[in-house]
């Protein structure tokens, strides 16, 4: 009763220390809880012959005749992301019962011990591309090893049941795989420094499967401050000249046809960091382009919203449609512009401005932000005639 006290205080000592660093770091990226569940295959490198010579009070114990080391183990986990590169994570873990018999005097003699305890791991994470990631954990751990002894080999004056408890350290290597912003996948191998139930040194390692299901995870990226809303003069329009008929009583010119014209507003001057509210200074710009197109009758205007390369293809796709419909919802309730004569579209990251050999990498570092910034606009063309 008393290790299970121990086990609950420590659980609950590690859940505080998840919760607490939360408070620090909400202030940065890529954070989010999550929660998931490992199954594999555990492997005892526990020395029978040391529990054995414990168990007697003897170094002259037999070598074990039969000694089943493996068995099948879990995880239960909850963490907390801290930023791109680092999480924090606590669990309940199992290793699973192992045995062996030995050949005592007085017969064989058959010994069994079973492994559960509380981890809480720093767990740093490598990306690898867009979707992989390559995992390296560090971690304090406190096991509770039983351990239990029958047959007619077993002495009177032992034990027959065994118990320890310990803190030590555990290690652990692995890759994960992001299937959706919901849905993630590893493949790990840890090992566990812990105690037999008679005090003994010995490891088990664990290989196992994790499925992770992140929740309250936002899609965002670091972005450097935004500049001052800039405002990019249109093209200026372009006339033809009538054409006046060779008759004595002139015939009435036709319209004057306009050239497309295409205006490139900064993302960053018209909305807020990973959003698609329009800002009070990116009304303004819109407000003066509108003005620009007073009384010019319109066939087609085009809104096209763009993001860099960072994030997902599929989060991008989204926040530059949904910031085409902005600005296409703001020139109709404002400038008056038809509803019929107007489209948004959204070219997520597919139509960029800069080349790959200039901005290099795929992190999303300070530099390489302010290097794609020509890439984050939205666009707009207008075809119509004065």
């Amino acid at each position: 009763m008393k290790s299970l006290r121990s086990l609950k205080i420590f659980g609950m000592a590690s859940l505080g220390v998840v919760f607490t660093t939360t408070v620090v770091a909400q202030a940065q990226d890529n954070t989010f809880y999550y929660w998931g569940l490992s199954v594999g295959q555990s492997h005892s490198q526990i020395e029978d012959r040391l529990t054995t010579d414990s168990l007697l009070h003897t170094s002259m114990s037999p070598k074990s005749f039969r000694n089943d080391a493996q068995d099948t183990g879990y995880k239960v986990f909850g963490g907390y992301q801290l930023n791109r590169n680092f999480a924090l994570e606590a669990g309940y873990f199992n290793l699973g019962k192992f045995s062996y018999t030995t050949a005592l005097p007085g017969g064989a003699m058959n010994g069994r011990y079973e492994i559960e305890g509380l981890n809480l791991d720093l767990v740093g994470m490598l990306p690898l591309g867009e979707k992989w990631s390559a995992l390296a954990r560090l971690g304090v751990q406190r096991a509770l090893t039983r351990d239990g002894f029958d047959g007619p080999g077993f002495p009177a004056h032992a034990s027959v049941d065994n118990s320890q408890r310990d803190n030590n350290i555990k290690l652990g290597v692995g890759l994960q795989y992001e299937i959706s912003s919901s849905i993630l996948v590893r493949a790990e191998a840890e090992r566990y420094r812990v105690k037999d139930g008679l005090g003994n040194d010995g490891d088990v390692n664990l290989f196992s499967v994790s499925l992770v299901l992140p929740f309250g995870r936002t899609a965002v990226r670091h972005v450097a401050a935004a500049p001052a809303p800039a405002y990019v003069p249109p093209v200026p329009l372009a006339y033809i000249a009538p054409v006046v008929a060779a008759t004595p009583v002139p015939a009435p010119a036709p319209a004057a046809v306009v050239r497309p014209k295409k205006v490139h507003f900064s993302a960053d001057s018209l909305f807020s960091f990973d959003k698609a509210v329009i800002t009070p200074d990116g009304k303004s710009a819109l407000n003066v382009f509108a003005g620009e197109l007073r009384g010019t009758r319109f066939s087609m205007i085009l809104v096209e919203g763009h993001t860099d390369r960072l994030g997902t293809s599929v989060y991008n796709q989204r926040l530059s449609q949904e910031r085409a419909d902005a600005v296409n919802a703001y020139l109709v309730s404002s400038a008056g512009i038809e509803a019929t004569k107007i489209n948004a579209v959204g070219r997520g990251e597919n139509d960029p401005v800069t080349r790959s050999a200039d901005c290099r990498g795929k992190t999303a570092t300070r530099s390489l932000i302010a290097c794609l910034q020509p890439d984050r606009r939205v666009d707009v063309e207008v075809t119509g005639e004065r």
